[in-house]
């Protein structure tokens, strides 16, 4: 079993119990157990104590216990005061190594699940549809293919014996991490990897072994038909560059410049919303970034082999919705001609040096990053981070950027009210002009001609329409 650990002054003892396990695992005919199972463990009680009790254990120590399911990681979390570590730790060992198994838990959970997906996801949030959606076109048919919580006909069949297999096969200490940062007593770490050595089994220690993405040639679009008043985009496309990568502090900084999460300052964000008010904001990614709408900063403990880059269009006007699609890629085009001035790249530079403290600005999101690092097998993260940054040249960032990135074979997901309108016009490919409520400025204008007649150049067989109900439906 390995460990992280991050010990220190603080009072608080914080808690990552980490195996590396997700979604990725999940056999084909039962997506979605492997986030039921933690949900069975993190959400359904102990052999010992019903959840209701553990909920009510837990209030007056002003704690939870929660869980997080990524491809190919699934993270238990929780933090206490130190005054209470022992009995806090005495639950959710219970909870992890004795779980209850209650069909009531069972029944409650697989429900949530599916109206995650129906409710959460499909109904109410169509910038997130948009961009889950793209993972699951990209890797169609592969084991990154299906939403992290499954599909809802396959949950329907997720039985509680195969929740009890799952675990039995899948949770061990030999793809265990554990991790533990603040002040706990220093005999504490040898107790608990005493217990979960007693009470997990060895498990699978052969490495998930992942196909490559299939090859995309041209751009291919998925358009999502949904009772909705705004469009919302995501397009993107795989990259073999993960944080273990040495290019990846390279990217790192041309997808800050180009699309830094809510900031600002960042290209397209000047671009599509100050500068001609197309929406609330434009971003990029190198690496996954779910529930990108309620946060500001990204979640740790997503470590992932594979990954994609990604640009997040975020809801337009339906009539701004073709320019907003063509100004992405026409924006991606010229950072992929022009590269990054050097004026631009010593900002960002110096912006990441200083943000990458802020990612790891509590302890424990700081506990989570470490992980991670162990993961990877890098340095601490934001030693990494600033380490690789100084040694950077505006040469090294434009030769990956000309290596990696490019505008023409992209996968596109699209959510909008009218969806034939907007394969049509995708296929017609004539101007599709923005429409604005008050004079602009001739340079824009001029920019503008050149964008709404970008070619896209896609063919009836690139493009489909999906009913809103039957996105993560079937297998």
């Amino acid at each position: 079993m390995e460990s992280v650990l991050l010990p220190g002054s603080s009072p608080i003892v914080t808690f990552r119990i980490l195996f590396r396990a997700g979604s990725a695992l999940d056999p084909k005919g039962q997506e979605g157990i492997a986030s039921l199972t933690a949900a069975m463990l993190s959400a359904g009680g102990s052999r010992s104590q019903r959840y209701e009790e553990i909920v009510e254990a837990m209030y007056p120590m002003a704690t939870s216990f929660r869980c997080q399911v990524d491809k190919e990681v699934t993270v238990f979390m929780g933090e206490t005061h130190v005054d209470n570590l022992d009995r806090y730790y005495r639950i959710i060992r219970d909870m992890l190594l004795n779980p209850g198994w209650r069909p009531d838990d069972f029944k409650r959970l697989k429900e949530d699940a599916v109206n995650y997906l129906k409710v959460s996801l499909r109904g109410n949030n169509d910038e997130e549809l948009a961009k889950e959606q793209l993972y699951n076109f990209i890797y169609e048919g592969m084991p990154y293919g299906h939403e992290n919580a499954g599909t809802i006909a396959s949950l329907e069949r997720i039985t509680e014996g195969d929740v009890k297999r799952f675990y039995e096969a899948c949770y061990g200490t030999s793809i265990m991490l554990l991790g533990l940062a603040g002040g706990y007593p220093d005999r504490f770490p040898s107790q608990v990897e005493f217990d979960f050595a007693g009470g997990l089994t060895t498990g699978n220690e052969s490495e998930l072994v992942l196909p490559q993405p299939k090859k995309i040639t041209g751009l291919h679009m998925q358009i999502i038909e949904k009772e909705t008043r705004g469009t919302s985009i995501s397009l993107g496309f795989p990259i073999a560059v993960t944080r273990s990568h040495p290019d990846w502090p390279a990217l790192l900084v041309a997808q800050s410049y180009l699309g830094q999460h809510r900031s600002s300052n960042s290209f397209l964000y000047k671009q599509m919303r100050q500068v001609r008010g197309l929406n609330y904001g434009d971003y990029a990614y190198i690496e996954y970034f779910p529930r990108g709408m309620f946060q500001f900063h990204p979640d740790p403990n997503l470590a992932r082999q594979q990954q994609i880059f990604q640009i997040w269009v975020r809801p337009v006007e339906p009539q701004n919705g073709l320019f907003a699609l063509r100004m992405a890629l026409y924006e991606l085009r010229k950072l992929v001609r022009d590269g990054i001035s050097l004026e631009d790249f010593e900002s960002t530079r110096r912006f990441l040096t200083k943000f990458v403290n802020v990612l790891v600005g509590t302890q424990d999101a700081r506990l989570g990053y470490a992980l991670d690092s162990r993961i990877y097998r890098i340095r601490e993260f934001p030693v990494y981070v600033k380490e690789q940054l100084g040694v950077l040249t505006a040469q090294d960032v434009n030769r990956c950027i000309r290596q990696y990135l490019q505008p023409d074979n992209v996968k596109i997901v699209v959510v909008t009210q009218d969806a034939e309108s907007f394969r049509h016009a995708a296929l017609d490919d004539a101007p599709s002009p923005i429409t604005y409520g008050s004079p602009m400025p001739k340079q824009v204008l001029d920019e503008d001609r050149q964008i709404e007649n970008y070619h896209l150049g896609l063919t009836a067989d690139r493009i489909s329409i999906l009913a809103v109900d039957d996105v993560f439906q079937k297998p």
